[in-house]
């Protein structure tokens, strides 16, 4: 047995293992002497053949924290300084550190949310009764819960491309399927609707010709909010193709607030004053939020397809 006692700070470059016709053990610990209680590395191999190729590609077990940390003194020694490009390179390289991360946040939430509040989540695992639909994009940057602060059980939840709404004779989707069950079912007093800002999807909308590619998954969807965008050209073809995606990110907010009334179930209930219609819209570069609800009353009184009358305007 080979005992290698190293400080905290080490490099192993092309160790060279050569070939034995019996086991090798190998074993690396801390400098006893040091103050840090945790072993850097403990790692034992029963190998015949180990070469120094075999060796590069082998993951050491060595915990996540002191490889960037070590990582990080090496440069700091080499007079590089860390930042964030080359923090991220390190990260790309251990995928499993994506899972301890999630891991560690799920602990957090047990601890700190899901055991201080045992009896609510009990309550919630026998039924859930939402206040709210909440229709939003897909995008990895409009995440309802964080913005809104939406606790489970509050909010029943869509996410599709563009946060659309299909109108009520089209084709199945799940969009429709979670507005007939959210309705009919957990009868939620609101929906709200959130666009955002640089929406992916809109851009694909408006930058695609006529019905665009009917291959694309994306264009066969978008074209859903194609009012959207010939209301968008009718008044804003003269300006650049970003602040036409950006009034249309709004109008395409509203067409779907007008085809929810479209809804004969959702029109009934939101006449009875049981269900308000909003819309909102996240701006993630000003990080600002502005909130609308549409006007039920003022809205009848439209010629169908000429838009929606909203209220209780403001932004946040």
């Amino acid at each position: 047995m080979l005992f290698v006692h190293c400080c905290r700070i080490f490099e192993i470059t092309n160790f060279p293992f050569m070939a034995s016709s019996s086991p090798t053990h190998f074993s690396l610990s801390h400098d006893p002497s040091s103050s840090s209680s945790t072993p850097l590395l403990n790692l034992q191999t029963q190998r015949t053949i180990f070469s120094s190729k075999d060796f590069e590609k082998t993951q050491l077990r060595i915990p996540v924290s002191f490889r960037k940390e070590a990582v990080n003194l090496q440069m700091m020694a080499s007079g590089k300084t860390p930042g964030l490009t080359q923090e991220a390179t390190i990260d790309k390289k251990d995928n499993a550190d994506v899972f301890h991360d999630m891991k560690e946040r799920f602990l957090a939430f047990k601890k700190l949310k899901y055991m201080d509040n045992l009896e609510h989540f009990k309550n919630l695992a026998d039924a859930q009764a939402p206040k709210f639909l909440v229709i939003a994009c897909a995008d990895s940057r409009v995440c309802p819960s964080a913005i809104l602060g939406f606790q489970p059980g509050e909010a029943f939840t869509v996410r599709n491309i563009a946060n659309l709404v299909p109108s009520y004779e089209s084709e199945p989707s799940e969009t429709k399927a979670a507005l007939e069950f959210s309705v009919n079912t957990l009868k939620v007093e609101n929906i709200l609707i959130i666009g955002h800002s640089r929406c992916g999807g809109i851009q694909a909308l408006m930058g695609m010709e006529d019905e665009g590619d009917s291959r694309s998954f994306i264009h066969n969807w978008v074209k859903v909010g194609k009012k959207a965008k010939e209301s968008t050209k009718a008044v804003a073809s003269n300006l650049h193709f970003d602040h036409q995606c950006q009034h249309c990110e709004k109008a395409s907010i509203n067409h779907s607030l007008e085809r929810l009334l479209g809804y004969p179930w959702i029109e009934e209930k939101v006449k009875k004053g049981s269900l308000s219609l909003h819309g909102g819209y996240y701006d993630f570069v000003n990080c600002t939020f502005e909130k609308w609800t549409v006007d039920y009353g003022e809205s009848r009184g439209k010629k169908e397809g000429s838009g929606i009358a909203v209220k209780n305007r403001s932004v946040w």
